[in-house]
């Protein structure tokens, strides 16, 4: 990881606006090109960076004016973190972590040349984050417990395992326990 710089994989298609974009034609783009920001360029030159989180607050900050009528450079940040092409994957997570940022756009000069984000380093390293895959057992299992408290709490459930003869079957349920039809008929 040492060895490989941010230009071996970073996304060199950026999609950006213009300064004088409304939020609404940014909104469209979001959904249309399923990006979650976009950079703000004046004649090449980086001017500033908006996410859909941006969007989201002028949605509640400013819910009186028309998203129509708000430009892009009215609310996109004008310090923007960036990073070298040449910099190290290295460099450029710890940049992310300590900026706590999951994009960063690539610079050269004065002109950008492509944006990096958590995606293109873990597409193309996924060993960096083990923990990951840990992360999605445990929101996996904590998804099937909130399942499990629903479903407890309903008279009827649609098909499941009975808990008396652990059948397959339309459950029902009976003194707490969630059991088929036949178990249920003979209680």
């Amino acid at each position: 990881m040492r060895d490989i710089i941010v230009a071996d994989v970073m996304t060199r298609d950026i999609i950006f606006v213009k300064p004088d974009t409304s939020l609404l034609d940014c909104a469209k783009i979001f959904v249309k090109k399923r990006v979650g920001s976009l950079v703000v360029l004046d004649k090449k030159r980086l001017v500033g960076f908006i996410s859909q989180r941006d969007i989201l607050w002028a949605l509640i900050k400013k819910s009186r004016k028309d998203l129509a009528k708000i430009r892009v450079i009215d609310i996109s940040r004008k310090k923007i973190a960036t990073i070298k092409p040449t910099a190290t994957l290295e460099e450029a997570l710890r940049k992310m972590k300590k900026l706590k940022f999951r994009r960063l756009p690539v610079v050269q000069g004065k002109e950008i040349v492509g944006i990096l984000t958590i995606r293109d380093i873990l597409t193309f390293h996924p060993e960096i984050y083990p923990e990951l895959e840990e992360l999605k057992q445990i929101r996996e299992e904590a998804e099937k417990l909130k399942r499990v408290r629903k479903a407890k709490n309903r008279e009827y459930m649609h098909e499941g395992v009975c808990e008396e003869c652990g059948a397959t079957d339309i459950l029902q349920k009976i003194d707490g326990r969630l059991l088929c039809n036949t178990c249920a008929a003979s209680m």
